[in-house]
C-alpha cells in the first residue's frame, strides 16, 4: 500500500522531481539511517572533541537542555584543557567514544568547535561505534570533521547546528529564540525549512544532504573523509576567512573533485568574511544547479539546525531548503 506524500514529498513533486524508490529514480544517492527523534527523559551527553569550552557557558547550556527534560552527562575530560584543545587527542576520543556507545544516551552533543576534531579520527574505534546503533550527532563548525566521519563511516544522519557552549545557546540572557525553536523541533520532532535571502542560481533539486564548514572539508580533502558531494546537495559556510581564502579553498574542493556532480548548494553565514559573494557567484552559478545563499545556518545569530544525509529539498522560487527524515526509519 502507498505512503500518502508527506508536505516536503507534495513539494518536492510539485517542482517536478521523482521521490521513487526505484533504481531508475532521479534520487539514487544512498540515504543516511535517521535516529530516533528524543523525548523528555533521554540522556544526551555533552562532550567537547574540538576546543575547551568556557566552563560557565557550558554549564548554562547544560542547565537550558536540562529545563526541555532531558537527563545530561558530560564527557569526562569535558573541562579539560591542552593549548588550544579540550584535553589531549586520546581523552577527547575516548569521551565521544565512551558516550556514543553508552546505551543510555540517545544524543550526542558537542559543547563548541574551535580545532582538533580531525585529530581524533583515527583513535575512534568504529567497529566499536558501528556496534552501538543509531543515534543523534549535533555540531557545528570544527565538527564538520565529525560530520564527514560519521558519515563515511556509521552512514547515520546527524544535525549541523548550535552547541550548549556557544552564544547562541549559553549567553548570560539564554538561548537566541529563533535558534533554540529550530534546535528544540529539530531534536523532538522535524524542524521547519530553513529560508535565505539570495538566489544566485534558480531552479529546484531533491538529494540527501551534505557539507558543512568550507575551511574543515578543505581540510580534509585527500583523506577518507573527503566530500563526496555526487548527486547532493552541499552546505557550504564559514567565519572569518578573507573572499580570496574563500576561492583558494572552493579551488581546492574543485581540483580535488569534491563538488563534481553536486545536485545544488544552500550557502549559510559567512560572519566576518567581507563580502564573499563575488567569488562565490563566480565559482558556483556557472555550474547549472540551484545556488540559494543567505540561510542562518553555520555562525553568527540566529543558528538554525540542517540534518546531514536527510533529503533535502532546495527551492530556489521560495530560497528555501526543506527536508524529509522521520518518514520511515530511513531517510529516501
Amino acid at each position: 500500500m502507498n505512503e500518502p506524500a508527506t508536505p516536503m514529498q507534495a513539494r518536492v513533486e510539485a517542482a517536478g522531481l521523482a521521490l521513487a524508490r526505484d533504481p531508475g529514480a532521479a534520487i539514487t544517492t544512498p540515504a543516511a539511517a535517521v535516529p530516533p527523534v528524543l523525548r523528555p527523559g533521554d540522556t544526551v551527553a555533552v562532550v567537547a572533541p574540538c576546543g575547551p569550552p568556557d566552563p560557565l557557558r557550558l554549564e548554562r547550556g547544560v542547565r537550558v537542555l536540562r529545563g526541555l527534560g532531558l537527563k545530561v552527562v558530560t564527557g569526562a575530560h569535558v573541562l579539560e584543557r591542552d593549548r588550544y584543545l579540550a584535553g589531549s587527542d586520546a581523552a577527547r576520543a575516548a569521551d565521544l567514544q565512551e558516550a556514543w556507545c553508552d546505551p543510555a544516551v540517545a544524543a550526542v552533543l558537542c559543547a563548541r568547535g574551535g580545532y582538533g576534531a580531525t585529530r581524533i579520527l583515527n583513535l575512534v574505534d568504529w567497529d566499536a561505534m558501528r556496534a552501538a546503533g543509531v543515534k543523534t550527532l549535533a555540531g557545528s563548525s570544527d565538527v564538520t570533521a565529525l560530520h564527514r566521519a560519521f558519515a563515511v563511516e556509521l552512514g547515520v544522519m546527524t544535525w549541523f547546528g548550535p552547541m550548549p557552549a556557544c552564544a547562541t545557546f549559553s549567553d548570560p540572557g539564554g538561548p537566541e529564540p529563533r535558534t533554540f525553536e529550530h534546535f528544540t523541533a529539530a531534536l523532538f520532532a522535524d524542524a521547519p525549512p530553513v529560508t535565505g535571502d539570495r538566489v544566485i542560481a534558480g531552479g529546484a533539486a531533491a538529494a540527501p544532504v551534505t557539507g558543512g564548514n568550507l575551511s574543515l572539508l578543505a581540510a580534509l580533502c585527500g583523506t577518507p573523509y573527503q566530500m563526496d558531494a555526487r548527486g547532493r546537495i552541499v552546505l557550504l559556510e564559514d567565519v572569518g576567512e578573507a573572499p580570496y581564502r574563500i576561492d583558494r579553498m572552493l579551488t581546492q574542493l574543485f581540483q580535488a573533485g569534491s563538488l563534481d556532480g553536486a545536485a545544488g548548494f544552500v550557502l549559510g553565514s559567512w560572519l566576518d568574511c567581507g563580502d564573499p559573494y563575488p567569488v562565490l557567484e563566480e565559482r558556483l552559478a556557472p555550474l547549472g544547479v540551484p545556488v540559494i545563499a543567505g540561510l542562518p545556518v553555520g555562525h553568527g545569530m540566529p543558528q538554525l539546525s540542517l540534518p546531514l544525509g536527510a533529503l533535502g529539498a532546495i527551492d530556489a522560487e521560495s530560497c528555501s531548503l526543506a527536508w524529509s527524515i522521520h518518514t520511515s526509519e530511513r531517510a529516501v
